[in-house]
């Protein structure tokens, strides 16, 4: 097993620079997942760690070694593709024992390896398939047995549930975590969708225009996002957000006044972004201070509870609400948004979060 020291990483593709500098520190046996939009360059960074794409600039570390020039092959790192990429005309065993083969693995030890990666991934009935017969997530358990056999000091994947159906996709996940667990190796996976972000790392790295944004556990960057960025991303739905002005210890928002437990030393006049997750909103119909008139637009009924879709009355972004499912929202009807003072999140003009010593 190993850890990744990345130190100043850069790459361009012609005038266009991909990555601009990325410091990374991974430790043995974590499991770290790039997310970010697309085009932000997490997929680049992965290839550029394992070889595939050579950095223009910096240094990558795989257990304490410099692997900034080293090939591919000799950098103890096994990939997982979005596309699989099985030989077709291959059975899953052939697959599997393939690159053993290439390193001249006897063949007694390749049939050991194989069969005990096929029992973890439970896939010991389809050794003898070939690809074409295998459904996506079968091929992609496969796509993954082939990476076990190797024993790497490093697991990379690359998008690899993306063209699974979601229900598939869960049930992969679970798999995968509880992979990591049996394993204990290090894991770097990348991927746009954040609810798989939050499900699987131990620590995520966001990833915008090819720089970090924040790095965190999953908890951490849901609850104290540090800037707009990070918080508007992660989370489905997203961050609810509420342009005001600081007034008097309190934010001039949407046509009302707010209290606001961070606004704590900025100054009367301050230009702030509110944040508020949707479950922390509370919706009622009085007209008492201290809340936001809103239409209803829309609701989502799923399951015990709905989102329901809301228009300040006092103009803004539309806001989204988690309320139970028993209240029967209406489009058009008339509610009135509170939310604790310590549940709203402050972004200063800069977009940075602002906590101020409480």
């Amino acid at each position: 097993m190993a850890g990744l020291v990345i130190r100043g990483v850069r790459k361009r593709f012609g005038e266009q620079a991909i990555l601009h500098g990325i410091d990374l520190d991974i430790a043995d046996g974590e499991f770290v997942v790039f997310v970010g939009p697309s085009g932000c360059g997490k997929s680049t960074l992965l290839r550029t760690i394992c070889g595939l794409e050579e950095a223009d600039a910096g240094t990558i570390g795989i257990g304490g070694r410099d692997m900034t020039n080293v090939a591919p092959a000799q950098r103890g790192i096994a990939m997982v593709f979005q596309s699989y990429a099985l030989y077709p005309h291959m059975t899953v065993y052939d697959n599997m024992a393939f690159g053993l083969k290439l390193a001249g693995t006897p063949a007694d030890q390749i049939r050991e390896k194989v069969t005990a990666a096929a029992a973890s991934l439970r896939i010991e009935a389809l050794l003898q398939r070939k690809p074409k017969e295998l459904s996506g997530g079968q091929r992609q358990r496969v796509a993954i047995g082939r990476a076990i056999v190797r024993h790497p000091e490093v697991f990379l994947f690359d998008e690899p549930l993306s063209n699974l159906d979601a229900a598939l996709r869960v049930q992969m996940r679970i798999e995968l975590k509880n992979l990591h667990r049996s394993l204990k190796s290090t894991m770097i996976y990348v991927t746009h969708d954040q609810v798989e972000a939050m499900t699987l790392a131990d620590r995520i790295v966001v990833l915008r225009g090819g720089k970090v944004e924040q790095v965190g556990a999953p908890l951490e960057l849901y609850n104290r996002p540090g800037n707009l960025f990070v918080a508007g991303f992660m989370g489905s739905p997203a961050m609810n957000f509420v342009k005001g002005t600081v007034r008097a210890g309190r934010v001039d928002a949407a046509g009302t006044q707010l209290a606001v437990a961070d606004v704590k030393g900025l100054p009367d006049g301050a230009a702030v972004t509110l944040g508020l997750r949707a479950e922390h909103v509370v919706l009622g119909q009085d007209d008492a201070a201290g809340g936001i008139p809103a239409q209803v637009q829309a609701t989502e009924l799923l399951g015990d509870f709905s989102y329901v879709y809301l228009q300040p009355e006092g103009g803004g972004d539309q806001i989204v609400a988690r309320a139970d499912a028993d209240i029967d929202w209406q489009p058009g009807q008339r509610a009135i948004l509170r939310a604790d003072a310590g549940r709203w999140h402050v972004f200063d003009e800069t977009g940075a979060a602002h906590r101020p010593n409480r």
